[in-house]
């Protein structure tokens, strides 16, 4: 492996936490300075793989170029993780690993903080597997792999749905009948640790508007809008699994219940044939047939009808929760766009605020163009913001109060 151009602002002493963000293509992988108080934002030293499963994986890192990455096609998360072993043994230049956090997607109706790993709690999270089939599994199979070889070290779980504990009941109510409850089916909430970063950070960008009716929109390959007073999450759009909400790279977001259905009643598609399609083949692929991303949709949307449709219902479906949620806040004082889409796509932001004039949302169009910390218009009702999350930064820091 190469030396990194950076190589000299790494710690050479103390102990190092590394964050494991694994999830079903790709997994995110950061090392932070445990021994300073307070913990740095900005890891010592970062780097993903991506394209886990698919023909050509990768693996970057700080200070090196994505490079090809050859993984073994019957095992490639474990593969991939071995990979990323090599790497941080070769980082750490003898230094102790003081803990492992990993981002945890759900942690059901028992796990309400972050936790300490140990067998009980990796056999409670696998029941919840099938709440998040993209993210659940990979994230478990890292901690057996690190309880199995390296038992000493401790682990933490960081879960998505912790920070949405604070949900009034009504909330998280399903309308189903009561007894559903009580076994545990409720809308819980996903993104927690990218919103209890912004829950951190909007205080010092923003002062005490950010305490006031707050809504962040965290726009990724999933996505998911969070309703926020006094820091914390009062309404969210995700609910039961990552599935519902906002329409998604590959999901469908909030679908009426009758056309799973139809689809398993008349289209006669098996249980794992119609999760394949909700979770998979839907959100802005299914409607373009194009792609995922929409940077690719926007760059093709003058000549392919489908793509600029499914960039229409994308922003639409943007646009009518961000009015729920308005609706529930009892009015909006601070919109916050974050994650990949919403920091780096100018267009969508300018798309979404444009329809959003009635709650006196107003742009500034060179802010936006910059990915300004505030991209609002200086008369605007509404402050809008951009502002990147830092999940790995979170993790980390429940891990060093934890471990």
């Amino acid at each position: 492996m190469s030396a990194s151009p950076a190589a000299d602002r790494y710690p050479t002493e103390g102990d190092l936490i590394l964050v494991l963000n694994c999830g079903s293509s790709s997994i995110k992988f950061a090392l932070f300075d445990a021994g300073r108080d307070p913990l740095p934002r900005a890891p010592v030293w970062n780097g993903k793989v991506q394209g886990i499963g698919g023909p050509s994986p990768t693996c970057g890192e700080t200070g090196v170029a994505p490079a090809p990455l050859a993984l073994d096609p019957a095992q490639p998360h474990h593969a991939a993780l071995e990979a990323i072993r090599e790497r941080v043994l070769a980082r750490l230049g003898g230094r102790r690993l003081h803990s492992v956090a990993h981002r945890v997607v759900h942690g059901g109706s028992r796990y309400f903080a972050p936790v300490r790993v140990d067998e009980g709690v990796v056999a409670d999270l696998k029941s919840y597997i099938p709440l998040a089939p993209l993210h659940q599994p990979f994230a478990l199979e890292a901690m057996e792999i690190l309880l199995r070889e390296r038992p000493e070290l401790p682990q933490v779980a960081c879960f998505d749905t912790a920070f949405h504990h604070t949900l009034p009941q009504v909330e998280q109510l399903l309308p189903l009948p009561y007894a559903a409850w009580e076994r545990g089916l409720r809308r819980y909430g996903f993104h927690g640790l990218s919103y209890e970063y912004m829950a951190a950070a909007l205080p010092g960008r923003h002062g005490e508007l950010a305490r006031g009716r707050t809504v962040v929109a965290h726009l990724g390959s999933g996505a998911s809008l969070c309703a926020m007073r006094d820091l914390q999450s009062v309404a969210t759009t995700m609910g039961f699994s990552a599935l519902d909400g906002l329409m998604m790279g590959t999901r469908t977001g909030a679908l009426d219940p009758g056309a799973v259905i139809y689809l398993m009643e008349i289209e006669k598609l098996g249980l794992e044939q119609v999760a394949h399609v909700l979770y998979h083949e839907s959100g802005l692929l299914g409607v373009s047939g194009i792609s995922a991303d929409p940077r690719e949709l926007i760059a093709r949307e003058a000549e392919a009808p489908r793509a600029a449709l499914a960039l229409q219902l994308y922003v639409r479906r943007i646009v009518r929760e961000l009015g729920a949620l308005a609706a529930v806040l009892g009015g909006l004082d601070l919109l916050v766009f974050t994650a990949g889409i919403g920091e780096h796509s100018a267009v969508l932001r300018e798309r979404v605020c444009a329809q959003l004039d009635w709650l006196g949302v107003t742009l500034d169009p060179d802010a936006n163009a910059a990915d300004a910390p505030t991209i609002s218009a200086a008369g605007s009702r509404v402050r809008v913001g951009v502002e990147p999350t830092n999940e790995e930064w979170i993790a980390a820091r429940h891990a060093r109060g934890l471990a």
